[in-house]
């Protein structure tokens, strides 16, 4: 049972606790270290926390009417960063923007929220697992046991900033294969149609989805590729990742894509991540509540959309209700060796959670 104390000395307290989530290793598949510790921090601070079968780091606190879910990831990519706070006041390490800064941000902020605001909400805070492999394991698994009213995710946007939306995800492997032959014969070799492959797949994506603008078009990556051969068989094999708008629907690209390869014999394919791009509404309750919250901190808030992929895809379908992406730091850093957080925005988005969450739990009233 939550006792719904508040925590002490919040800023020191919220800085050393993404300071110590920082320090703590995360890959993905990885996260039990830094599960613990975070449901351990709550469980301290009044939530009745624990760490689900997906080992998702769960804590809840209030016992109102509305349901808050505030959705971060606990898992990082590769990349050792030497953990630090420079004398400017920034934190320097890998995941104190992508995302351990917004999800310590949203366990702080519920951590020091007042009596009227956890007797009017409950607030569900979820370190998710797996988010930055094709698995999203926590999300997938959260999203079938909470039916929240209102849906916060954790991702950097600037503390100034609210994302609405992010674009879907495809991700194709392909492989070719041949017979081995001597490079000075006739014919291509498997690396050769693999190349084709690809630049059909690139070409197709060049002209799709909507003119004009990053977000409405189909990007289109090499995320991998390989080649060998045993002396008997060549092998290549090949992973392109699109990022697509919202007019094209991860099922369209690939029956395009298996199209467009139909004749390609010597090459084969599978698809994964199949996301769904997802915009959502920018005038809501949720959306209102941070904008008064960060104009009262001075700031001036500003509507976003993604060309990257998050939970936000995932859980979207499942809880259809207002829902926006908040999070402190530059997600120009994310996944980059210089990825970094400073600590006085890291502060600043915490007040303004609090605030939001305070004001959005006292003023809502159910839609008809």
């Amino acid at each position: 049972m939550s006792t719904d104390r508040p925590a002490p000395a919040p800023v020191a307290d919220a800085r050393d606790l993404l300071i110590r989530a920082v320090q703590t290793a995360s890959l993905s598949g990885q996260e039990g270290p830094v599960a613990e510790l975070l449901s351990g921090w709550m469980a301290a601070r009044g939530f009745a926390a624990r760490v689900d079968e997906a080992g998702n780091a769960v804590g809840e606190r209030g016992h109102g009417p509305l349901t808050v879910a505030l959705l971060g990831h606990m898992d990082t990519v590769p990349g050792e960063i030497p953990v630090r706070v420079d004398d400017h006041g920034v934190l320097h390490g890998r995941g104190s923007v992508d995302a351990k800064g917004p999800l310590c941000a949203f366990m702080a902020a519920v951590a020091t929220l007042p009596p009227e605001a956890l007797a009017a909400a409950r607030f569900v805070v979820i370190g998710a697992t797996e988010e930055e492999a094709p698995s999203s394991r926590g999300a997938r698994h959260i999203r079938n046991v909470l039916s929240p009213d209102v849906v916060l995710i954790g991702e950097p946007s600037g503390w100034e900033g609210l994302t609405l939306g992010y674009k879907g995800r495809l991700v194709v492997r392909a492989e070719a294969q041949r017979e081995n032959f001597h490079t000075a014969g006739e014919g291509s070799s498997a690396g050769d149609d693999l190349t084709e492959a690809w630049f059909r797949v690139r070409t197709w994506a060049a002209g799709a989805g909507e003119p004009g603008g990053v977000f409405g078009g189909v990007q289109a990556t090499v995320q991998d590729i390989t080649s060998g051969t045993d002396g008997l068989t060549q092998r290549a094999h090949g992973t392109f990742g699109l990022r697509l708008p919202p007019a094209v629907s991860p099922a369209d690209a690939e029956a395009v894509i298996r199209d467009l390869l139909a004749d390609l014999d010597s090459v084969t394919v599978t698809f994964t991540g199949h996301e769904s791009a997802v915009r959502h509404d920018r005038d809501n309750a949720l959306t209102r509540a941070m904008r008064v919250a960060i104009r009262a901190q001075g700031g001036a808030p500003v509507f976003k959309v993604k060309t990257g992929t998050s939970d936000m895809n995932v859980v979207a379908a499942h809880w259809p209700v207002p829902t926006l992406a908040y999070g402190p730091g530059d997600s120009a850093l994310d996944h980059t060796p210089e990825e970094r957080l400073d600590l006085a925005e890291y502060d600043r988005a915490v007040t303004v959670l609090r605030e939001a969450l305070t004001r959005l739990a006292t003023g809502w009233s159910a839609p008809a």
